[in-house]
Order: structure tokens, then sequence, then C-alpha cells
């Protein structure tokens, strides 16, 4: 079924349903969030099978469809541009981008809580874990240090990314499943029901349905996937199965790994940002290894800083490609001479390190980091209801518009697959903001207040740009090919 072919006409290579699959789930699969879904045993597998079926395979197709409709520069910038013109379109990539400025505090909280448990003592760890100056230090520290190396313009991405990701993520993934199902199956006392009637969670409870929402982002990034889908064989068959395979295999790293952690740590004492080390430990205590602690944290550890070195420069490439054609002020298009976007990446240092004193000021380092979780996801969903909306409007705006992949079924097929992705992310959203029951974050109302401040204000900012934005502001060497609706007013 995977066999990579060569392309008898063009001679590229072409790749098969499983290579397409395992770039999907290398991009998507992190195992820092498990924890937070643990504290709902065997139902957490409810969940992350509603999020796929809601959220990552509605994500995939339309974004297929949409690249292959659309493959000009610009990404979900001219998909959405095209369905509601440039000024959503702007939004949408803005929001593409703040998002992942603010998910580097949360991943980067993983790599400090990782570090901290390298140590022997496993108490004098988890204390330094929560200690909120040392996490801060560290944050800031690996994220300028990452930004510095970027505006160098070294090309380590590629190599890092593949290395980061084995050694990482999948690794350590396939030692804590393998583990927590022996401990599990040898009949060791687990600390969560593994009762078939524990799988339906009780969805009339709010406090079920908040930690939840944030299994979207476990999924979200699918999308970036999708420009691939010209360089699979046969695409209209070949490109499904490979996101049902790719979906398969996500939804059961996630399953499997997050009921190991719930095996050996009790739903009262889950700690978002050390439970997934403390499973560790525990694990191989259990195995009579307990020096291996020590060896996956340091993996973990690396397996972070790869992403964050080769996301640091990565979505504001997208958003200074934009910005050249007019929509951003001169100084956030500023280059050097490697032609790294500096501009952009000295704000979204910024940001960081404004959004990281939140571990400071707020009562926890797992208020901040839940917080801050929150405000990524909402961020996102907008993006995606966005980009979701305009793959069903685009099917009747321009019908004609060839697409080497189609979301099959005719446009009640798109309303179907859209609609599903585009009802899930809004329930997403709107439960994202109600503070979750099962995790301390302080005062309720403070919470709530900072979520909506932080939307409204991040939302808001690429709205101001747009109305403000002035002719001098494109850079005369930028082609930026317009806008259907563009096209016809032109040759009117």
């Amino acid at each position: 079924m995977d066999s990579t072919t060569r392309n008898k006409k063009s001679g590229a290579l072409k790749m098969g349903v499983f290579t397409l699959a395992m770039i999907n789930v290398s991009a998507i699969v992190s195992l820092r969030g498990l924890p937070a879904e643990s504290t709902y045993g065997l139902s957490s597998a409810f969940y992350y099978i509603f999020a796929a079926v809601f959220f990552l395979i509605p994500v995939s197709l339309v974004a297929a469809e949409l690249t292959t409709g659309w493959p000009q520069k610009g990404g979900v910038f001219r998909w959405v541009g095209e369905a509601f013109g440039p000024r959503w379109g702007f939004l949408a990539i803005w929001l593409q981008w703040i998002e992942s400025t603010i998910w580097f505090p949360t991943v980067l909280t993983f790599a400090a809580v990782s570090l901290a448990f390298i140590g022997p003592d496993q108490h004098w760890d988890s204390a330094l874990a929560a200690n909120a100056e040392y996490v801060l230090l560290i944050v800031l520290l690996v994220y300028w240090g990452a930004t510095l190396l970027n505006m160098r313009g070294m090309g380590l991405s590629g190599s890092i990314t593949k290395w980061g990701t084995l050694f990482g993520t999948v690794i350590p993934a396939a030692v804590l499943i393998v583990l927590g199902m022996a401990y599990w199956a040898l009949g060791n006392p687990i600390d969560i029901s593994m009762n078939p009637g524990s799988f339906i969670p009780d969805l009339s409870n709010f406090n079920n349905l908040v930690l939840a929402a944030s299994i979207f982002l476990f999924y979200a990034g699918m999308e970036m996937s999708a420009v691939h889908v010209n360089d699979v064989q046969n695409p209209r068959r070949n490109y499904p199965l490979a996101i049902g395979l790719a979906s398969v295999i996500t939804v059961c790293i996630f399953v499997f790994g997050t009921l190991a952690i719930g095996f050996i740590i009790p739903k009262g004492q889950i700690n978002l940002v050390q439970s997934l080390l403390v499973a560790y430990d525990k694990l191989f205590a259990w195995c009579g290894m307990p020096w291996l602690g020590a060896v996956v944290a340091v993996c973990l550890t690396f397996g972070v800083l790869a992403q964050v070195v080769a996301w640091v420069g990565g979505p504001s490439k997208g958003l200074l490609q934009v910005g050249c054609a007019g929509y951003l002020p001169r100084f956030m298009q500023r280059t050097n001479k490697e032609g790294v976007q500096v501009g952009i990446l000295l704000i979204q240092g910024v940001v960081v390190t404004l959004l990281s004193a939140l571990f400071v000021l707020l009562p926890s380092v797992q208020t901040a980091y839940q917080m801050i979780s929150q405000l990524t996801i909402i961020l996102y969903l907008i993006m995606y209801m966005l980009m979701f909306a305009a793959a069903i409007r685009l099917r009747y705006a321009e019908p004609e518009t060839p697409r080497s992949f189609r979301i099959p079924g005719g446009n009640a097929g798109m309303w179907l697959v859209a609609g599903i992705g585009l009802i899930g992310s809004l329930l997403a959203f709107v439960f994202s903001f109600i503070p979750p029951g099962q995790i301390s974050v302080g005062s309720p109302a403070l919470y709530v207040t900072l979520l909506v401040l932080g939307t409204l204000l991040f939302a808001g900012i690429p709205f101001i740009i747009y109305a403000v934005r002035k002719p001098a502001w494109k850079q005369p060497n930028v082609e930026f090919e317009p806008f259907g609706a563009e096209k016809l007013t032109q040759t009117k």
C-alpha cells in the first residue's frame, strides 16, 4: 500500500500512503498534553475519538482541497481571502502566527520541567519544576537562544526536526505505552477504572467538556501537511487513506499514553506540567531501572528544543510573505542579510517574554500553563472556523476552480465534512472559556477575564493594522497574485 513510486511522465518521486501518514503523525503528535486528559480515565479515549472525527479528519480533508485549488503563496490567507476578502484572510494568517507565538511558553514550560527531572531525587525535582522563577528563566533562555540561532539563518531545522521527533517523541511514547500496558496486564493495582461503562463520560457536566476542548489543539497542524497532496500517487484515493491511517496511529498514541499515566498517578494528584515525568519515574522504578527516568527526561527536553528551534522562524515566514504585499508596516518586514524576518521575530520575542511573566504573576506554574494553553486553543480555533467556512463558501463562489483533490459527495459532502469541523470548533471555542473543575486555576473570574481580554487583544490587532495600512507598505519587488474577486474587478 505504501510503495513510494516514481511518476513516469515527470520522473518525480510520489509518496505512498504510509509515508504521508508518518509525515502527518510527526507534525502533530506531542506527549506534553497527556496529563491533562488522564484526569478523565478511560473516558479520555471517547474525547480523543470525538475530536478526531469532529476536527482532525475534517481539517485534513478541507485543507487538502483548499491547497490543491489555491496553491498560490499565502496559505490560509489565500484560502480565507478568496472566500471573504483580504481583511479576513489577514486575520486568519495573523491568528496562525500569533497562536504559535503564544504556544512557545507552554511547550518550553514542558522543557523546563523535563530538565528539572534529570536530577536523582524526585521530591527535589518536583519542587524545582514547580518553582516559577526557575521555569521563567529556562523558558526565556531557551526561547531567545533559539531566536538568535534562527536569526543567523542556520539551516538546521530539517535534521533537528527528524532526530528530535524520533528521540524526543516517538521512542519516549513507545516506552510509555509498552510499560504502561505491561503494568496493567500483569495485574498491578491501577488508579482508574477500565470498566467498559466508564468509556462514555457524563456529558451533562460542563467540567467534563472544558479540558476536553484542549484535545482539539492536540490535533492542530494537520492542515500543514496538505501541501504534500500533489506529491501523492492517486491523491483522490490515497490522501484520504493516509489521513485515516495517521488518525488511527495518532489516536492510539494519545489514548494508550494517557491511560498509562492514569494507571499509576491518582486523578487527584495529576499535575499538568509534571505528571508525565513522574509517570516515567514510577514505571521505571517498577521495572527495576530507575536510572532510565533521567534518560527519558533528557530525550523529552531534546524533543522540545528541536520543536522550538524549528518553529521559531517557521510560521512567521508566512506572515512576512503576506506582510511584504502591503499588509504589515515596514518595521515588521525588516530582514537581515540572510533574509531572516528579524522584525517579526523581535516582536514575537517580546510577546513570548510578556506571556512568560505570567508564570510569576499567577498563583502557580500550573495555572499559567493552563491559561496560556487555553488562549492558544481559542485563537487557533477562530482560524479553523474561518477555514471551514471558506471551504464551503468557495464551493459556490468559485465552483469551476480545478482541485486535484475534492471532498467527495459534491456540495453536500463539503457541507457534511466542513460543517462537522465548524460545529466542533465552535463548541470547543465556547467551552475553552470555562474554568476546568479538575484543575485549580486560582480565581475563576480572573481566569475568564484574562482569556477574554487576551482573545480581544490578539484577534483585534490585525483589524487595526488592516485599517491603517498604507500603499507605501508594499514592497515594489513583491509579486502577489490577486484574489479572484480582484481579478474580476481589474478585467472590468
